[in-house]
């Protein structure tokens, strides 16, 4: 019995490690690697318009939930994680596609920033959103920039079972000189499960200005879901560090993910505080930078100010602040606006902004 166990043994662990080591590969073979930074995506053409000293510059930001539209409860809008819904319809998707194009040929932004657009996702029919967007606009933002932060050949999860591509991306009026995607801390979690999961990031733009300081444009789509790990403070250091070494003048816009003060997070119910730290990781930024919505508008209470309608019909109302602009020192801003569309075309209200260059 000995000699038998010690012919196979061997064997068996050498098999065990080749096992290991196929899926350890097939793992890498299916995820995204993307760099510490690296160059995003940019299309120009150097026919592009420059941007000029004091001029006004309007931004919108908005999260547009990769054009899924309303009325539904996705798996991940519970805190179970157990909503009904995986995907919407190609019919909520094209309608959902008018209405944002609708909101930004209205508004007239000049550079427009958007969170969760996929592109070349299973669930969204394997559409270039940004693509989409930009034709639909008739050639008046020639310059885009874009990059993923949640890209897999094959996502194993029974929700999803299919390629994902999410992307952050930017549209301008006006020339753009480069684009960056940094990336965010990870989110902790076994091996197999980070791998998968997103690679959150920063998109940075830099505006080039005709005998001034470049413009540069921040977007970020922060982590959720990240109870029990200090993944929201990390990313919120790693995007303080990076605006602290960014010259003005620079504007920071996205989907945070986390409250803005503490009474924020009073005014929630408990079921909804979960998701959240009574003191808010948020703080370093909201204390250092000028923000919109500002610590005094959240606390006021002003309904004006929610960015955030869930989907969770527990929840049945825009009840929270997690979308803001952060803004460098000095920098003149006006006409502040969160855009509360009524029916709700995304999760995620659109905010505005009027940024005047020095």
């Amino acid at each position: 019995m000995n000699r038998i166990v010690t012919r196979w043994l061997p064997r068996l662990l050498g098999g065990l490690l080749a096992l290991v080591a196929v899926l350890a590969g097939l793992v890498y073979a299916l995820t995204d690697h993307p760099g510490p930074v690296q160059a995003a995506d940019l299309t120009c053409p150097a026919t592009a318009p420059a941007l000029r000293p004091g001029q006004d510059v309007r931004v919108l930001s908005w999260n547009v939930q990769y054009l899924a539209g309303r009325g539904y409860v996705f798996f991940y809008d519970t805190l179970a994680g157990d909503g009904p819904d995986a995907r919407p319809t190609a019919a909520s998707l094209a309608r959902t596609l008018e209405e944002v194009v609708g909101v930004i040929r209205e508004e007239r932004p000049d550079l427009v920033l958007l969170q969760e657009v996929d592109r070349d996702s299973r669930r969204t029919d394997r559409q270039d959103q940004l693509a989409l967007i930009q034709a639909r606009l008739g050639g008046v933002y020639p310059c885009s920039a874009t990059t993923y932060y949640h890209r897999a050949a094959f996502v194993p999860h029974p929700k999803i079972m299919g390629k994902v591509g999410l992307s952050l991306s930017a549209l301008s009026r006006y020339r753009m000189s480069s684009a960056t995607r940094y990336q965010l801390p990870r989110i902790c979690g076994d091996p197999v499960t980070v791998a998968f999961n997103f690679k959150r990031a920063v998109l940075g733009v830099t505006l080039p200005v005709q005998g001034g300081k470049p413009l540069t444009a921040f977007q970020t789509h922060m982590d959720a879901f990240a109870q029990g790990c200090d993944t929201m403070g990390r990313q919120v250091a790693f995007v303080q560090d990076l605006l602290g070494r960014t010259p003005a003048p620079w504007v920071m816009a996205g989907d945070f993910n986390l409250l803005g003060t503490r009474g924020a997070y009073d005014r929630l119910r408990a079921r909804e505080r979960a998701y959240f730290n009574p003191r808010t990781e948020l703080t370093p930024l909201m204390e250092r930078y000028a923000s919109f919505p500002s610590r005094a508008q959240i606390d006021s209470g002003d309904t004006r100010f929610i960015t955030h309608f869930p989907n969770d019909p527990a929840v049945g109302k825009p009840d929270r602040t997690i979308d803001y602009f952060f803004y460098s020192p000095g920098l003149k801003r006006a006409q502040e606006r969160v855009r509360q569309d009524e029916p709700k075309i995304s999760d995620h209200y659109a905010m505005l902004t009027t940024l005047t260059l020095p």
